[in-house]
Parts: C-alpha cells; structure tokens; sequence
C-alpha cells in the first residue's frame, strides 16, 4: 500500500509564518532599514522619520511605529560611551526624562486612531520637521529655557509614542543652537535612545508590541547595524555646513515622500 509523501515546510515558508510578510518584501524591508540606518549614523537622527513610512507600505501603521522603537532600540547601545561623551548633557538628560514620561501618552493616542488618520498625522509630523529646522538659528552663545527644554521632551515622548519619531522636535532644538555637529550628533542619539526603552515599555504594556514584531526587528537587526556604521564613518568626513544641509535636506526628501504617499 502506498502513503503519500509528506514535504516538509521549506526554510522560507517558515520565515513567512514567523514575520508574517513575504521574503522578498522582507528582502525590501532590509533595504529600507540600510538605508535610514545610514542617515542615522551620518545625522545622528533620521531613521525613524525615513523608515516608519516606508514600512507603513508594508505593514499596518501601528506595526510600522512599534517595529521603529524596536530598532532604535537595539540600535540605540552601539556607541553609547562616545555619545555619552560627547552629548550636551545639560539639555539631552532632561529631555530624554521628560520625553520617557510621556511617550505613553502618544503610545495610548496611536492605539486609539485610525491607520487613515495615523498616517495623516505622521505625514504632517514629517513636514513639520522639515519647515522646522528652516527658521533661523539662535544667536550665538544661547541657552534654551526650561520651557524650551520641557516642551522639546513633552513633544518628543507624545511623538515616540504614536510616529516613533522622537525627532521632529530635537532636531530643531539642537540644529538651531551654534553647536558643533558632534555635540548635536550625541545629544539627538542619547534622547533617542532613552525614547526607545520608553517606547518599548509602553507598548508593552499597551499590548502593541508582537513577538511577530520583535522577530522582524532582529532579523533587521544586521542591515541596520551595517547602515549605522557606514554612516557612522562617513560623519566625521563632512564639514559642519555640509552636515546642516545634508540634515535639512533629509527632513525634506522624508516629508516630500510622506505627501506624495498620502495623495496616492
């Protein structure tokens, strides 16, 4: 008597049920995470702003914000002692406190919109960024105020907690002070990093964060890691004006592309 013959699942087969997207998109998905970690290492921001779009194409907007603190997450330790050296301390250690007291708020507010009007609203938050770091920059020798500093972190914690994208309001705040790019550079990374633990935390406990999820975010884990040091090295090979133009013009090129996927 003959049994039929019994295949077994193949390797990509087995991917697909774990990440729960195709290996080709997933292939696609690497490429897009390479590339905003590359920015990242050469601004010191910029991942979230380009990557959250792009895998809002892939996945459910919701998913595209968790899967973002994830990797900024991960990301966020790779070198953490230099960053630490180098940050504005006086200004990034409060904003990033204030910032992980409030990201909740934005986490509660995601879970509770609609993909629609999420991605309307995280369009407007990439333009935002964008007209933002135009204005004209404090004189030199400024100090920002405590109103400053607060509504930077409240800003950025809502912002982490419902686009993963803490910048919008820190790269301003850094990119119009007359600070040398290093120092702009470690300030911006060291909030961020802090957003992401608090990112992390709250969708935990908002119940947004998949295993599915935190798969993806490992299996990405390599071209980010690749991107950030590519960028990485090439940062202290640009001069300062070139840097500014260089963060502007991401700004733009992320908001240019969030428009134009809102109107298709």
């Amino acid at each position: 008597m003959l049994y039929p013959v019994r295949r077994g699942r193949s390797p990509m087969n087995d991917l697909q049920s774990l990440t729960g997207i195709a290996p080709l998109t997933l292939v696609g998905a690497a490429a897009m995470t390479f590339g905003a970690a590359y920015v990242r290492g050469l601004t010191g921001f910029g991942m979230a702003i380009i990557l959250v779009p792009l895998l809002g194409l892939i996945i459910a907007p919701g998913e595209a914000v968790v899967l973002g603190i994830l990797l900024q997450l991960l990301i966020g330790p790779v070198g953490l002692k230099v960053i630490l050296a180098d940050a504005d301390r006086s200004t990034a250690v409060p904003i990033a406190l204030i910032a992980m007291a409030t990201t909740p708020i934005g986490m509660i507010a995601l879970d509770a919109t609609t993909p629609d009007v999420a991605r309307l609203l995280i369009t407007l938050v990439a333009v935002g960024a964008f007209v933002a770091v135009l204005l004209p920059k404090q004189p030199e020798g400024h100090r920002p105020g405590r109103v400053a500093v607060g509504g930077t972190g409240i800003a950025s914690g809502i912002l982490t907690g419902f686009a993963a994208m803490p910048g919008p309001p820190v790269v301003p705040f850094y990119l119009r002070r007359s600070l040398p790019p290093s120092v702009a550079r470690a300030s911006m990374m060291l909030i961020f990093f802090a957003t992401a633990i608090a990112g992390t935390l709250a969708a935990l406990w908002v119940g947004i964060a998949t295993g599915r999820l935190f798969i993806l975010s490992l299996l990405l884990f390599a071209p980010m890691w690749l991107g950030n040091r590519i960028g990485g090295r090439h940062f202290g090979s640009v001069a300062p004006h070139v840097w500014q133009a260089m963060v502007a013009v991401v700004l733009g090129v992320a908001a240019v592309a969030a428009v134009v996927r809102i109107l298709n």
